[in-house]
């Protein structure tokens, strides 16, 4: 990987910062591809199957299944579509990344799970697509890496077919970044330094170059998070793109701050350290927490507090 994190961050507002976040972007997802789905704990079975579509069922509902084709803009691994397409959501699918490594594992994946896919590399803000190609469009955890997200709708919406829709989610709040940020900050300190003590070295500590290589990606992903997101604001940008029926819904309060501090110490550990019990108290743990945010805390707490913004909307038809 080969990209100067601080010559990006001093870039940022000017008329090259665009094409240095694009690089990075490319950079560190090629070298993040081939251990992404471990990273993150991406499955292809039931548990991220009916996470894939809760997320959808939250923010669009169950209306317009199957659709018959969608893309998914910034794929990663396919998590989103690949998971969507088992739920019977989608028919046939196609996956764009800007990261040719990334690409490649969503292909590969949807053959390892007997589905056919097509992936293209591509520029979200310029998609290699004829208008009207699609149904849905769909992207989890994207918008926030792409540097002109309003360029970005606008070309989904051309390549949407009247009456498609676009579902985006896992997209990062304003003051929801703000506390998991932190909160990942200072496990990672404490695990650090804990892990060096002598009860725990042998069995938990990483290697400093292990915990180098951990800190270098780190820095990078601060880079290539482009992003937070007002959730009206949000709203407004679609919108202005041309969209209608726009919609945004938040999720995750009490389980970010549970899932990020629990994802930052799996990270300052050893591989391997953990253990399936660790496994399940951390997936158990973040789906009663997730039920308590949304039908209880959701009620009382004002929707830019959570963490993730979801969003959807459709390309209205003219007649």
């Amino acid at each position: 990987m080969s990209v100067d994190a601080a010559a990006v961050h001093a870039a940022r507002g000017t008329d090259g910062f665009s094409a240095l976040a694009k690089s990075a972007n490319v950079a560190y997802h090629d070298w993040e591809s081939s251990t992404y789905d471990d990273k993150w704990g991406i499955s292809y079975d039931e548990r991220c199957i009916d996470y894939a579509r809760d997320r959808f069922v939250h923010v669009a509902g169950h209306y317009g299944w199957p659709y018959r084709t969608a893309l998914e803009l910034g794929c990663g691994t396919g998590f989103f579509l690949l998971n969507l397409m088992q739920a019977g959501v989608i028919g046939a699918g196609h996956v764009t990344d800007i990261s040719p490594g990334m690409v490649d594992v969503a292909v590969r994946n949807a053959a390892s799970i007997g589905l056919e896919v097509k992936g293209r590399v591509a520029d979200a803000e310029s998609l290699p697509y004829d208008d009207c190609s699609f149904d849905l469009v769909v992207g989890h955890a994207v918008l926030h890496h792409i540097p002109d997200v309003e360029t970005a709708m606008r070309e989904v919406l051309r390549v949407l077919r009247p009456g498609g829709r676009f579902v985006f989610a896992g997209e990062p709040t304003e003051k929801g970044d703000w506390v998991a940020r932190r909160l990942s900050r200072l496990t990672w300190w404490t695990a650090t330094r804990v892990t060096r003590l002598e009860p725990f070295r042998d069995n938990w500590a990483r290697t400093p170059q292990e915990l180098a290589q951990s800190s270098e990606a780190a820095a990078l992903e601060a880079v290539v998070d482009i992003h937070t997101f007002d959730p009206d604001r949000l709203a407004a940008l679609c919108l202005r793109a041309g969209a209608i029926d726009v919609r945004t819904v938040t999720e995750e309060l009490t389980a970010s701050w549970f899932g990020w501090p629990v994802r930052t110490f799996e990270n300052a550990v050893k591989p391997g350290a953990l253990g399936w019990g660790w496994a399940m108290f951390a997936y158990r743990g973040w789906q009663r927490l997730s039920w308590l945010d949304e039908h209880v805390l959701a009620r009382v707490v004002p929707p830019e507090l959570y963490y993730n913004v979801c969003v959807t909307g459709v390309k209205q038809v003219v007649r």
